[in-house]
């Protein structure tokens, strides 16, 4: 069971030892509790002004390796204590180890789109460097790390990739628990490999945590599946960030004719050269095409066309985007309640523009 509640003004007793108490201690003092946190039962046994009654007690690290409730260890004594007073008692995770590297997938910028893996890294990081495809808005929320943008924009890198790899390792080597959180999945187009070999390359620990791929998931959030049964057996994903050769449109407009649906991620400002590419390479005039701007989040927008006039009518799309090329692009919409769901997100982004 997990609730929330205010604990602005409430008195926390926190038990716990210094290092591993270390989150736990920054999320109750943003909740705005009146915290006293003791490190050891000795320390507590000493304390000369303690709260005659708390509000509630947080202890840290009694927790087996299945979250099972652990034997209170030498704390037992001040619990027993606390209990007897009917007091709540709430148990906090141990902070998680220092000076390692995980590279966390954030999906396509809903933060309930998050894995739980993602979740908990997040919660237990002491900094986190995040770009701007990934659930960055949330953060406040979901960690106490020193939170570090490292965001790049079509065409505008502010902080290079080698700046990005020695920042990760440089946080490590401090001592930090650090998050390298990315929009969809740090091995799709997200240069996590290269991450990881520079974490590799130092001595650095490095924990890689899955990500849904906007490659997938941003379809989905306009109805579009990717495969389909009897529409599309297969799909290929492919960065748009370069124009392709004439040998790799020609090798894409194979790969639609005969049933597979395109997915090109980053690819909005090269779609013109990507569609008279495939035109010339023989792809049909009329296959189906979709933009999808900004899947998952407020402002949602899908604008659905043809091969043949994909320049002029996808011209006012913009980033962030995912463009899916082939015949389910005929099944957009699918889904219960899509159409509400878009509305919602329209009213949102309304609201949050006023």
């Amino acid at each position: 069971m997990q609730l929330e509640m205010s604990l602005e003004g409430i008195a926390v007793v926190l038990l716990g030892e210094a290092d591993a108490s270390r989150q736990a201690v920054l999320r109750y003092r943003r909740a705005g509790a009146a915290l006293a946190h003791f490190d050891s039962p000795g320390a507590f046994m000493a304390a000369v002004a303690l709260p005659a009654r708390p509000g509630l007690v947080a202890v840290v690290g009694c927790l087996s390796s299945s979250g099972k409730k652990a034997d209170d260890g030498d704390w037992a004594p001040v619990l027993d204590h606390y209990r007897s007073a009917g007091v709540p008692i709430v148990r906090e995770p141990a902070a998680g180890p220092r000076g390692h590297v995980t590279l966390a997938g954030g999906g396509p910028g809903s933060r309930g789109l998050l894995t739980v893996d993602a979740v908990e890294a997040l919660r237990d990081a002491d900094v986190v460097l995040f770009d701007r495809l990934a659930p960055w808005r949330e953060l406040e929320r979901l960690t106490t790390a020193q939170l570090i943008d490292v965001g790049k924009l079509p065409g505008h890198h502010k902080v290079p990739q080698t700046e990005i790899n020695r920042l990760l390792v440089e946080h490590a080597r401090a001592g930090a628990n650090v998050v390298r959180l990315k929009g969809g999945d740090p091995f799709v187009f997200g240069r996590g490999g290269e991450e990881a070999a520079a974490c590799a390359e130092a001595g650095v620990p490095v924990r890689i945590v899955s990500g849904i791929s906007s490659s997938i998931a941003v379809p989905a959030a306009a109805g579009i599946p990717v495969t389909h049964r009897e529409v599309s057996h297969c799909f290929t994903v492919i960065s748009g960030h370069a124009p392709l050769t004439p040998a790799e449109h020609e090798h894409l407009a194979g790969l639609g004719a005969a049933g597979g649906t395109l997915v090109v991620l980053m690819g909005v400002a090269n779609l013109p050269h990507l569609a008279s590419g495939l035109r010339r390479a023989g792809l049909p005039l009329d296959t189906p095409l979709a933009v999808v701007e900004r899947g998952h989040q407020a402002g949602q927008r899908t604008t659905v066309t043809e091969l043949g006039r994909a320049e002029a009518d996808t011209a006012a799309c913009g980033n962030p985007a995912v463009i899916v090329i082939g015949e389910v692009v005929r099944l957009a919409g699918l889904g219960s309640h899509a159409a509400e769901r878009s509305e919602l997100r329209d009213l949102a982004a309304s609201l949050l523009d006023a």
